[in-house]
């Protein structure tokens, strides 16, 4: 009762707008009736705004469905609540739908980052990275379909781990497209993220590609045998330009650790295409599905890089472009399966720098693409007859829009800059872990570690190693 308190006071308190709906009365009630023999007895808990919670408010971040509640609990959550004992405090922020790793949306303003107020947490799971890193709860939920835990965690400070597709359970409405998404948590600690496994990992019914729980996540921290495991070091995976400082730090930790733990660094090129723009455009088909009829009408609602990206798709996505986008998709799974041939571990920066500003609608610096489709009505309505010459175009030449989306992929960064650090393991399936590295300019950089597929254990590992030789803060230690 007196943590709940505690948390409910905390996050009144706050100015970092993490929290966009607090559940006072069931909270208090939750805490009173706690059972603290429980893995998360009586821990108050945050809930990403993405995921349902019976009862709540579920907009997914957008003004298209302001005023909805859920009419279920996503079965993440309810393990959380039935198996882990956790306290549920009320909802965090969302980018729109979890479209972008930015934290500004039309229904919330913006979210900051505690670790200096006015720069981005990155997204989608902007307010469980916020609400964690900012002391206001031990533990928050989070999603990951192309580095929606680690980016945030990464501009933050934090433990994100994504799994092994399939980890934890995405039902009762697991969409089968784009085979990317998995569900987790923002936490402290190495501990805390190796017990969430234990409570919430497990097969189900409603998610045919769930994966069984061989459990001992926590029980087995520290088992593992690193000595002579071999690691590729590759700041900029997928050819990312990094900003000044970020591969340097990433360096220093990676051989720190390498150092710490008796692995060996080994010089392995790992070249994956870069599939970010491809990836959005097929994801976007499981939007469609959930806006149902509210599209078109709906897209004076949207943020408008929600609704470019929505018209480009239709514009650009046909069963060429599909086909375009699985031939990179094979390609980019046997350059990731011939480096872990060679390699137990690779290393990467988790985002190309520190946190941007929080008011930026897209992660890039460069010149946008989407900037220029939105800057005013004769740009938007010359952008939306383009894609219908485009659409007209594409019934005589179908190659077309895979040629104009590769060109443009190449000559507007932007589309392909927003989380392709991350993306590969979301494609290849893979599990990753960003890992608090320090600080460039006095803001967090993650230092992201990919394994093997279900190799999550050995992952939970050297994220221990690290934290053992170099702790990382608790909370943010916020700089001006």
């Amino acid at each position: 009762m007196e943590e709940v308190e505690a948390t409910l006071a905390a996050i009144k308190a706050s100015n970092l707008n993490a929290f966009t709906y607090v559940d006072t009365d069931a909270a208090r009630a939750a805490a009173a009736t706690a059972d603290v023999s429980m893995p998360f007895g009586g821990v108050p808990t945050a809930i990403k705004e993405l995921e349902p919670v019976a009862g709540w408010p579920f907009t997914e971040a957008s003004l298209v469905f302001k005023n909805r509640k859920a009419a279920i609990t996503s079965h993440h959550v309810q393990r959380l609540i039935d198996r882990g004992g956790v306290v549920p405090v009320g909802q965090t922020t969302a980018s729109e739908f979890g479209g972008l790793n930015v934290s500004i949306t039309k229904i919330n303003g913006v979210t900051h980052n505690p670790w200096r107020h006015g720069r981005t947490v990155g997204g989608s799971s902007t307010g469980s990275s916020a609400a964690v890193a900012g002391g206001l709860v031990s533990l928050a939920t989070g999603g990951d379909g192309g580095g929606s835990i680690r980016i945030p965690a990464g501009y933050t400070g934090l433990l994100g781990m994504k799994g092994t597709f399939g980890r934890i359970t995405r039902g009762p409405h697991a969409f089968m497209r784009p085979h990317t998404v998995v569900c987790g948590n923002l936490s402290r600690s190495v501990r805390d993220a190796a017990r969430y496994y234990d409570v919430c990992a497990g097969t189900d019914p409603y998610d045919p590609t769930s994966l069984p729980n061989p459990g001992g996540w926590e029980a087995g921290l520290g088992t593992h045998e690193l000595r002579g495991r071999k690691v590729a070091i590759v700041p900029n995976l997928g050819g990312v330009t990094l900003e000044p400082g970020v591969e340097d730090r990433i360096r220093a930790e990676a051989k720190a650790l390498i150092a710490d733990t008796g692995m060996v660094e080994v010089d392995v090129a790992v070249e994956p295409p870069n599939l970010a723009a491809q990836w959005m455009m097929g994801n976007l088909a499981t939007l469609l599905s959930d806006l149902g009829n509210e599209w078109p009408k709906c897209a004076p609602l949207l943020t408008e890089e929600v609704a470019v990206g929505l018209r480009l798709s239709q514009s650009l996505y046909n069963l060429n472009t599909a086909a375009a986008a699985e031939g990179l998709r094979v390609e980019a799974n046997n350059v990731m399966a011939r480096a872990f041939e060679q390699v137990d571990f690779i290393i990467a920066a988790t985002n190309p720098g520190p946190a941007f500003a929080a008011d930026a609608a897209t992660s890039s610096s460069e010149s946008s693409f989407i900037d220029w489709a939105k800057s005013n009505e004769v740009a938007r309505y010359l952008f939306q007859g383009v894609l219908f010459g485009v659409r007209m175009a594409a019934s005589a030449a179908p190659k077309l829009p895979a040629a104009l989306l590769a060109t443009a992929s190449k000559r507007f960064p932007d589309l392909v800059n927003m989380g392709a650090l991350t993306i590969i393991s979301n494609i290849y399936g893979n599990p990753a872990v960003s890992i608090p590295a320090g600080t460039v300019d006095g803001l967090p950089v993650g230092m992201q570690v990919l394994a093997p597929h279900h190799q999550d254990a050995l992952l939970f590992d050297v994220a221990l190693a690290v934290e053992r030789e170099r702790p990382w803060p608790m909370v943010a230690t916020p700089s001006s």
